[in-house]
C-alpha cells in the first residue's frame, strides 16, 4: 500500500481531538483505540501512537520538533493524569488515562482474527529485550514478538542507519516499538516515518522494561489516583529530578494558561447558555485558494458543519485559507479540529493559513499553546517528514 492510499484511509477530521496546551489529545476509550489499531494492521496503514503525560507536554513547550511529533500521530489519548486533570478544568471531556501500557495489555489479549500482531522491538538492552520476547512468545496471545534490535545509546542520527532499517522491514512486523526513552523515541519515528515499512509505530514508554520484568508497574489504585510517578520513584529514584523540574512546569502553566482556558471556558458556556450559537461559513474560492471565513462562535456544537466545509476544501486540492475575522470565540475542541486540518494539509505537503485574528482571539490561541500557528514562518520550525 502506498502513503497516498494509507493517507486517504484514516480520517483526522472524524477524530475527536481537543488541543490541551497545544497537544493533540483525543478523548476516546479503550475499546476505540484498540480497535482503531487494529484496523491499521488490518490495511497495512502508517499509523503512528503517540500517549502523551506531563513530560511530553513539558518537552513539546520548548521543542517544536518534538511538538509535531505529537500533532502528526494518528492517535494521542492521555497517558498521564494531569492531562487529564488539564483538560477537565478547560470544559474537555478527556474522562481517563488510555495509557501506553494498558493499550499494550490490551493488544496482548487474543485478536478476532486468531493471528497475533507480529511485534518488533527496537532499542532497550539485549538482556531486556530478550526477557521481553520471552515473555511475549512463551505462550500464544494478541502480540507475538519476531524480532529485536538493541542499537546502543546514541543520539537519533547514529539509530537511523540503513541497516536497522532493512532488518526491521524485512521482519514483516506489524508493531513496532522504539524503546529509546520519550524525547528520543518521538524524534526517531519522527524523523524516519517514510524509511519505516512496519504500519503501527509507538514508543509507549516504559512498556518493554514491564514486560521484561526489570521494573514493575505501579498498583491499580496508585494509577488511579495519579500517583504513578512516587511508585516510578521508588523503582527509578534517577527519575526524581525529571518529575520535580516537570512539576515545576506544570505549576507554571496551571497559573499562566490553564487558569485563564478555565475562567474562558465557564464564560464561553453561559454565552452559549444565552441562546448565543451564531456560526457561519462563508466559502470564496479562486484557481489556486479555498478561503473559509469563520463567523461567530466556534465551539465544539458547531464542529460537525465545520467538518464538512473543511473536508471540502481539502477535495479542493488548492490552498487551504481560514478567516477569523468575524470569529468571536473558540474552544479547545474547535482548536483540535484546526490542528487536524493542519494535519491532514502536513501529510500533502502544505499548510494551512490562519488570517485575521483579532488580538482577542490571539491570547487565545497563545493561551491554548497555538501562538506558533499566527507565525507565517511556522512551518519553517519543524523537519516535517510526514
Amino acid at each position: 500500500m502506498d502513503w497516498n492510499t494509507a493517507a486517504a484511509i484514516r480520517d483526522d477530521l472524524s477524530r475527536e481531538v481537543y488541543c490541551i496546551l497545544g497537544m493533540p489529545i483525543d478523548a476516546i476509550e479503550m475499546p476505540a483505540a484498540l480497535q482503531r489499531i487494529e484496523e491499521a494492521a488490518v490495511n497495512a496503514a502508517p499509523f503512528v501512537v503517540s500517549t502523551p503525560n506531563l513530560n511530553f507536554l513539558v518537552n513539546s513547550q520548548t521543542d517544536p520538533e518534538f511538538r509535531e511529533s505529537l500533532l502528526l500521530s494518528d492517535l494521542c489519548p492521555a497517558d498521564g493524569m494531569p492531562i487529564v486533570w488539564i483538560a477537565r478544568l478547560i470544559g474537555a471531556p478527556i474522562k481517563s488515562r488510555v495509557a501506553g501500557s494498558d493499550i499494550f495489555e490490551g493488544l496482548k489479549l487474543p485478536r478476532g482474527s486468531g493471528q497475533p500482531l507480529k511485534l518488533f522491538i527496537f532499542g532497550a538492552t539485549e538482556p531486556v529485550a530478550a526477557a521481553a520476547a520471552k515473555r511475549l512468545n512463551c505462550k500464544p496471545h494478541g502480540l507475538k514478538c519476531v524480532g529485536w534490535i538493541c542499537p546502543g545509546f546514541g543520539n537519533v542520527d547514529e539509530l537511523s542507519q540503513d541497516r536497522f532499517f532493512d532488518q526491521m522491514n524485512s521482519s514483516n512486523a506489524d508493531f513496532l516499538i522504539a524503546a529509546l526513552g520519550a524525547k528520543k523515541g518521538q524524534l526517531w519515528l519522527h524523523r524516519n516515518h517514510h524509511r519505516l515499512r512496519i504500519p503501527i509505530r509507538a514508543h509507549l514508554g516504559a512498556v518493554i522494561n514491564f514486560q521484561a520484568g526489570t521494573v514493575r508497574r505501579a498498583p491499580h489504585v496508585m494509577r488511579k489516583l495519579g500517583l504513578e510517578w512516587l511508585w516510578r520513584i521508588r523503582e527509578e529514584p534517577h527519575l526524581w529530578r525529571r518529575y520535580w523540574h516537570d512539576g515545576g512546569v506544570l505549576l507554571r502553566l496551571l497559573l499562566t494558561h490553564v487558569l485563564p482556558l478555565a475562567v474562558g471556558a465557564c464564560s464561553l458556556k453561559m454565552q452559549a447558555g444565552r441562546g448565543r450559537h451564531d456560526f457561519v461559513i462563508v466559502r470564496d474560492e479562486n484557481d489556486v485558494v479555498v478561503t473559509l471565513r469563520l463567523s461567530g462562535y466556534a465551539t465544539a456544537r458547531q464542529v460537525p458543519k465545520a467538518i464538512a466545509c473543511f473536508r471540502d476544501a481539502l477535495a479542493s486540492r488548492k490552498q487551504v485559507v481560514v478567516d477569523f475575522s468575524e470569529t468571536r470565540a473558540a474552544d479547545a475542541r474547535f482548536f483540535g479540529l484546526l490542528l487536524m486540518l493542519r494535519k491532514q494539509l502536513k501529510d500533502r505537503g502544505a499548510a494551512p493559513q490562519f488570517v485575521g485574528v483579532s488580538p482577542g482571539l490571539q491570547r487565545q490561541f497563545r493561551f491554548n499553546g497555538l501562538g506558533y500557528l499566527l507565525s507565517s514562518g511556522e512551518d519553517h520550525h519543524a523537519n516535517t517528514v510526514h
